[in-house]
């Protein structure tokens, strides 16, 4: 089998199969980034214009927890990738929910429509999003030396889709360029848009899946036996019953509202890798040598939660500033403030090959520790940049030039080339060999976590608050950076020669 994949180069040199599952996540990535770069607009542009008439902190509430969801449902979706339907099933059965979550909003239903959209995408792209990685690892043998530079080709498709969605979708919503809806913003054509990428990725998927993909990822890699089961379906029952007595009290106290939700999901991201923790931190499967690994990833999995809050608010609090702050053209060129959302994957595909050729070359360069605490300086820079044009001009002296956000945007990004690969990387090889799918899972929380933190402080972003609202928490995060920087020496001992 080896020397078969060895010999298959059909596709720019790499295995046919890449190309199936390089489509795939490319319009995965569409549907799901250009869904978001119009829909916080959707939530509180005013019935008038075609939105839904919340106001704006619920609106931006709602976004944060969104992405925080779909990295809770990852946990699911790769556990039941690997014990029940195997990664091709997942993969497929979470695309098709995507694509009926984005036909969802695309229905002129309003808030009911928006909220079976979100459940459905947050199963969907938990499902697919982890799985189609793990499906690339399985295109090479263990000795296949292409295998780096064809995920660095998947990682570009991933943001290809991302970039060119906030440009497509947003035309869309605004009438294709021909005036269409006069003038007035029609978000469900954007979304429709959004649901006929999936439906391309689907049929891509499918087609040459049959063909160019591996047998074995029709399977479960560790199919779950019944007595393994079964416990499983009573923990989930008692989840289930759990939840339902948390929202029946709520409801009778009158409190069940969207923001007491909110707060509820909040809370369980935060707890969820807390129980992690401390679940690895006293098994009697985890070593001397692995427990003190995993005390090392504490303060990692902090910085990049802080981290991911910072980059994530990028499709919120800087998407509310574009639309409310910024000039929405350069000379004779105008442009929509969702389209800002093209920077954050543009960025990364320019500043990738630089950082890869870095990290070759830098024969002393900085461990894993150190790399996370200049990644939190440079990402609370990246917030404390935003403060400026108000403590330049005022937050009252109208719009701003683009410029400020391109600059937010171009440091951000920095910050994730020395956090998101390095992380990758660093929390494979600090997991305990008993737990390192969990371990693997730890990773996507700290995202939750972060946006989930998100979810509770942009209630307090606004225009006449942008400046204590960056400053406060550029400040946050460039401190932990900094105390970071006092322990690099101490964290890098605990990882016990991991380098």
């Amino acid at each position: 089998m080896s020397k078969q994949r060895d010999l298959d180069t059909s596709f720019f040199g790499q295995p046919r199969g890449l190309s199936t599952l390089f489509f795939t996540e490319m319009w995965e990535r569409f549907s799901y980034y250009g869904m978001r770069a119009i829909l916080l607009f959707y939530m509180y542009y005013a019935v008038t214009k075609g939105g839904l008439g919340m106001d704006q902190a619920t609106a931006a509430s709602i976004m944060s927890i969104y992405g925080s969801l779909v990295y809770l449902a990852s946990v699911v979706g790769g556990w039941l990738s690997d014990r029940v339907w195997g990664s091709r099933r997942t993969v497929f059965i979470g695309g098709v929910l995507i694509m009926f979550g984005h036909i969802a909003l695309s229905l002129p239903f309003g808030v009911s429509a928006l909220y079976v959209s979100i459940a459905l995408i947050v199963i969907g792209t938990g499902l697919l999003k982890p799985n189609v990685s793990e499906m690339v690892g399985g295109l090479y043998s263990p000795e296949d030396r292409r295998r780096d530079s064809g995920f660095s080709m998947f990682v570009f498709g991933i943001n290809l889709g991302a970039a060119v969605a906030p440009w497509a979708v947003p035309w869309a919503a605004n009438g294709f360029g021909l005036n269409l809806f006069h003038g007035e913003m029609n978000f469900h054509a954007g979304f429709s848009l959004a649901a006929i990428g999936m439906f391309f990725g689907l049929v891509q998927y499918v087609v040459d899946g049959r063909k160019y993909l591996s047998k074995d990822s029709l399977y479960a890699e560790d199919p779950i036996d019944k007595e393994s089961l079964r416990p499983v379906i009573i923990w989930s029952v008692v989840g289930v019953v759990a939840l339902v007595i948390i929202l029946g009290l709520l409801a009778a106290m009158g409190q069940l509202n969207i923001n007491n939700i909110i707060t509820l999901i909040t809370i369980i991201a935060i707890a969820l890798p807390i129980y992690y923790f401390v679940m690895m931190l006293n098994s009697k499967k985890v070593t001397k040598e692995e427990r003190s690994r995993v005390v090392a990833y504490i303060p990692l999995f902090i910085a990049a939660a802080i981290f991911w809050a910072i980059e994530e608010s990028g499709s919120v609090v800087l998407a509310l500033f574009a639309e409310q702050r910024t000039v929405l053209h350069i000379g004779g060129w105008h442009f929509a403030a969702a389209n800002f959302q093209t920077l954050n994957p543009l960025f990364i595909m320019i500043l990738t090959p630089f950082f890869v050729a870095l990290w070759d070359h830098w024969k002393k360069q900085p461990s894993a520790p150190g790399k996370f605490a200049a990644g939190l300086v440079i990402a609370g820079l990246s917030y404390v940049w935003m403060a400026l044009p108000a403590m330049i001009h005022g937050t009252t002296a109208g719009r701003v030039s683009p410029f400020w956000l391109v600059g937010s945007w171009f440091i951000v990004e920095i910050a994730e080339m020395l956090i998101s690969p390095i992380g990758l990387s660093v929390t494979t090889k600090l997991a305990p060999n008993a737990f390192k799918s969990q371990m693997m899972s730890m990773w996507f929380l700290a995202d939750a976590a972060g946006q989930a933190v998100n979810a509770q402080i942009v209630k307090y972003y606004s225009s006449a608050t942008e400046v204590p609202y960056f400053l406060i928490i550029g400040a946050v995060s460039i401190v932990f950076g900094l105390i970071l920087c006092l322990f690099v020496k101490k964290i890098h001992s605990l990882m016990d020669g991991v380098e």
